[in-house]
């Protein structure tokens, strides 16, 4: 019952795939840290959290419309 699953044989399917990869694996491992570079360190340095400040949203709407509203006025 278990092997005629079509989910069970998805995954075993790619559990196989994994195991015998040999370069693939050092791609995966380049990968995924290119995204955690991407996303934890660049992040943190290069895009401040500047709606944090904020309590509701009401007040983030109000401080993104006057955002929008001053660049756009020549």
């Amino acid at each position: 019952m278990k092997e005629n699953n079509p989910v069970y044989r998805v995954y075993r399917f790619y559990r196989d795939g994994f195991r015998q990869m040999t370069v693939g694996r050092t791609l995966w491992v380049v990968i995924l840290l290119k995204l955690f570079i991407l996303f934890a360190i660049l992040k943190v340095f290069f895009f401040p959290d500047f709606l944090g400040r904020f309590s509701d949203d009401t007040q983030k709407g109000a401080y993104v419309r006057d955002q929008l509203i001053e660049r756009n006025t020549p």
